[in-house]
């Protein structure tokens, strides 16, 4: 689209006897908007040289006059009308696209094909008036879309295309992202209306997720029963995602709040946000729907775990490449308690019930950690209950409390999980250890079901376990992966429905 001649206030016909006499005359000077040079008319006494007076000819429109950037006769000319047909539907919404007007341009009616032309189209005042649409104060009506200049195009389509916030900016995910709560899944439905019966144990493959570039630390089932159908996933590949785990297995919705690898990751109670811990020292409490960072808190050290308080969901605790844990308050960003365990790194921490006291485990292994592997904390004194829970000199990776009774249990690296009363002393069973699985070094995490009938681990043979949690019987062994299987999750609504992860980025959902 040629650019469009912005004409200035001129002197009044009074002062301009020529106009009469020649008609419309007018002093132009070549040159482009970035140039700013302005066209001025009526101005006898500043005519130079370089200037070309011109007469309307009566065999060409005034539109191409008016249409064209430059006086050359053989270039060809183009309407304004194209312009005007575009961006306004009728004279009513020219004169709104117009607001500033300057004195029209009189021009004699022509002899061509148009019709004869009064006066033209109302311009700017001045060629700085276009180039700044803050300065042009016009209201556009609906189903009309305004004139932008070409700079402003520019430097807008370089916006939308911004890595770090293209999710936010592209309109084709908010659709989509508006039904991610909305919707439920008609393979929910059936089971919302009834009590959750018995866990039953998943066989067949019903669909593989593949998405992350990155082993997957861990996944998750949303706890909400009528949102059930969606899986969250956090990845070694800097994002965590929101999938559709009971029908479509469609990835809904790709979140980069970090710049590092996300270690951990859960929902919030109420299903609407999520919060996820990263090797970018940050935690970070998401949006589900739109994507936008609630809280984004530094904790001055790589994240590994983050847990959020059982009865006060607004208070987490991180863990990581710390010797201490942090308690954070997201209405205030700031850090409530400080538990100092003078301990190299923090692998899990688990709250017993009512979130009274926690549980911290650790990779500090040599012949005097038997104080320091599996800690106990008062969570409101940050005092230490009791460090004498795991006497044999393993790590523990991941924590898992049973849904309905006193006890909680402890993957180790020894190749077994370990059984301990949530109760003080906090003592462990001896007689009872789930075996047959491999740990490697791997954070391999264990889950129970709903019921806390059975009890899932993952293994470094890829192999999904499955176990009686009351005689420590495997119940069966799922062939799921060829790479390490990091974490087993159960459905909290259908039964006999898992999810599992591997090291090599993928997902997959057993029935």
């Amino acid at each position: 689209m040629s650019s469009l001649v912005a004409y200035e206030d001129s002197e009044s016909e009074d002062d301009c006897p020529n106009q009469a006499e020649e008609g419309t005359s007018a002093s132009v000077q070549s040159g482009s908007f970035e140039q700013n040079q302005k066209v001025r008319l009526c101005n006898s006494s500043e005519v130079t040289p370089t200037s070309r007076s011109f007469a309307p000819d009566p065999d060409r429109s005034a539109s191409e006059y008016h249409g064209s950037s430059s006086l050359n006769p053989h270039s060809q000319p183009r309407s304004c009308y194209d312009w005007e047909r575009k961006y306004c539907s009728n004279e009513t919404a020219q004169e709104k696209c117009f607001r500033d007007t300057a004195t029209p341009l009189s021009l004699p009616a022509t002899q061509g094909k148009i019709a004869p032309l009064q006066t033209l189209p109302h311009m700017p005042q001045s060629l700085g008036d276009g180039l700044n649409p803050a300065k042009r104060h016009q209201t556009v009506p609906t189903g009309v879309r305004p004139y932008i200049p070409k700079r402003l195009r520019l430097t807008t389509s370089v916006e939308t295309v911004d890595p770090e916030h293209q999710a936010e900016k592209v309109p084709g995910n908010q659709i989509r992202e508006s039904q991610i709560l909305s919707d439920v899944s008609a393979r929910i439905k059936p089971y919302l209306a009834h009590k959750p019966g018995a866990a039953g144990i998943p066989r067949k493959l019903l669909m593989s997720l593949g998405g992350h570039q990155g082993p997957v630390n861990m996944v998750q089932w949303c706890p909400v029963p009528h949102l059930g159908h969606l899986l969250l996933s956090a990845s070694m590949d800097k994002t965590f995602k929101v999938w559709d785990g009971a029908e479509s297995g469609r990835c809904l919705r790709v979140y980069t709040c970090h710049s590092g690898a996300v270690r951990d990751a859960c929902w919030t109670p109420c299903g609407q946000h999520l919060l996820t811990g990263s090797f970018d020292n940050t935690a970070v409490i998401t949006d589900v729907e739109t994507g936008q960072q609630v809280v984004k808190l530094d904790n001055q050290f790589k994240v590994m775990c983050a847990v959020l308080h059982p009865s006060n969901p607004e208070v987490f605790l991180c863990g990581g490449y710390s010797s201490v844990v942090k308690a954070w308050d997201s209405r205030s960003c700031k850090v409530v308690k400080v538990y100092k365990a003078g301990i190299q790194q923090t692998l899990d921490i688990l709250f017993l019930r009512g979130g009274v006291d926690f549980i911290t485990s650790s990779d500090c292994v040599s012949r005097d950690s038997a104080d320091r592997t599996l800690i106990a904390w008062d969570y409101q004194t940050t005092a230490k209950v009791s460090n004498q829970i795991y006497q044999e000199r393993y790590t523990c990776p991941s924590l898992a409390l049973h849904p309905l009774e006193e006890s909680f249990v402890a993957q180790t690296n020894g190749d077994y999980i370990a059984v301990f009363s949530s109760q003080q002393p906090y003592r462990m069973n001896k007689r009872r250890r789930y075996e047959g699985h491999k740990v490697e070094g791997y954070a391999v995490q264990c889950e129970f079901s709903l019921d806390g009938t059975i009890l899932a681990s993952g293994s470094s043979t890829g192999s999904a376990h499955f176990y009686d949690y009351h005689n420590a019987r495997m119940l069966h062994t799922l062939r799921a992966h060829s790479q390490p299987c990091l974490c087993v999750s159960q459905h909290p609504v259908i039964p006999a429905t898992a999810a599992t992860c591997d090291w090599a980025g993928e997902i997959k959902v057993w029935h």
